[in-house]
């Protein structure tokens, strides 16, 4: 019986390249992986450092020759002026939200507190008008006992409102300190610029990587004009309507809709219970006019991001606008300039391909 041989193609120096090579690669990638989960935690401050330092690096140019040629110290004002800028409302509102529920418990707990019994038009509120002025009209005849019956709820909510505020106090202090890092970018912004153009030529070649670098800038300054820029712009229609009706805490909650528009949430959520108390203490006709003004205030986002989002880029506004929209349902907030970027650059090598194709 013939007995099996061995084969003639096996080659015993391949299998050694292809041992040695996959223990190269699983060690590359194991240092890889141990990096990232090092460098994690500040992967998000550095991206929100890079993307204020893009929007922000016009204005060091323009303060940079009226102090003299220093770039340091211009970067370093216009990174102070935009933590205050932050930090100051923010504290406002904290404190302004602790004090009123300090307030309201003390003058529970001292039996201080009087609820005016609600307007009868309450009751013709669509859909919750008649639990909001049972649940009202209770409150005000004995409060102490609205308190004991819906102490899980209360507490629930209050509970919720702090939670809430602890949040806030974290992404504040994260853009803190990305701020910190966009100054650093902004004082040494030509040799940051030239590591970024050096790796998307490592990456995507001289053509078209090149071009990803002032692309990415272009991008993410779009995207800041038609989210930002549209945010305030939307926030100062509102605002008008709220300090012109008289609206009790207007300036609260106009910073409060300016965070809601920035995020990409609608206004309304504030809004709705506004309008609705609107309804209970003014006259219908002002009511009326005040409601339909915010509500094509708070809509005026959905024609003026068209009108600023993608200028001076050769990318169509649809495609930066689905890159940021879906980048931040995916990611968050930062995930509209990326997703913005992520696509511009998918957008453009699809337009090379097809042009290679169509040879």
């Amino acid at each position: 019986m013939e007995q099996p041989t061995e084969s003639n193609n096996f080659d015993p120096q391949f299998v050694r390249n292809m041992i040695e090579s996959t223990l190269r690669i699983g060690l590359l990638l194991i240092l890889l992986t141990y990096a990232y989960d090092i460098i994690k935690p500040f992967i998000t401050p550095i991206i929100w450092g890079a993307i204020i330092a893009m929007a922000a690096f016009p204005l060091v140019k323009w303060l940079e020759p009226k102090l003299g040629g220093r770039r340091g110290l211009a970067a370093s004002l216009i990174t102070v002026f935009f933590i205050l800028a932050l930090v100051i409302p923010t504290w406002s509102v904290t404190d302004a939200t602790l004090g009123g529920l300090k307030k309201l418990h003390t003058d529970l707990e001292a039996g201080e507190l009087q609820v005016p019994p609600p307007a009868a038009k309450v009751q013709d509120w669509p859909l919750v008008g008649e639990k909001v002025f049972t649940a009202w009209n209770n409150a005000s005849q004995d409060l102490e006992k609205f308190v004991q019956k819906n102490a899980a709820q209360i507490k629930e909510l209050i509970g919720s409102v702090l939670k809430r505020i602890g949040g806030s106090l974290i992404g504040v202090l994260m853009f803190v300190v990305a701020l910190i890092i966009a100054g650093g970018f902004m004082t040494y912004a030509e040799s940051c610029g030239q590591a970024a153009h050096r790796f998307f030529v490592r990456v995507g070649g001289l053509n078209p990587g090149g071009e990803w670098a002032p692309l990415t800038v272009a991008t993410v300054r779009s995207v800041l004009q038609g989210v930002v820029g549209v945010a305030i712009i939307q926030t100062v229609l509102i605002s008008i309507g709220l300090f012109v009706a008289g609206i009790p805490g207007a300036p609260i909650w106009s910073v409060i809709i300016l965070f809601l528009a920035i995020a990409q949430l609608p206004p309304l959520i504030i809004l709705a219970p506004i309008m609705a108390y609107a309804f209970s203490s003014m006259d219908t006709t002002w009511a009326i006019v005040f409601t339909v003004y915010q509500l094509v205030a708070g809509a005026s986002d959905s024609f003026l991001k068209p009108l600023l989002m993608g200028r001076g880029l050769d990318i169509p506004m649809p495609v930066i606008l689905i890159g940021a929209i879906g980048g931040m349902i995916l990611s968050g907030i930062v995930g509209l300039f990326v997703g913005a970027v992520v696509l511009s650059i998918w957008y453009k090598l699809f337009g090379l391909w097809m042009e290679q194709q169509a040879h």
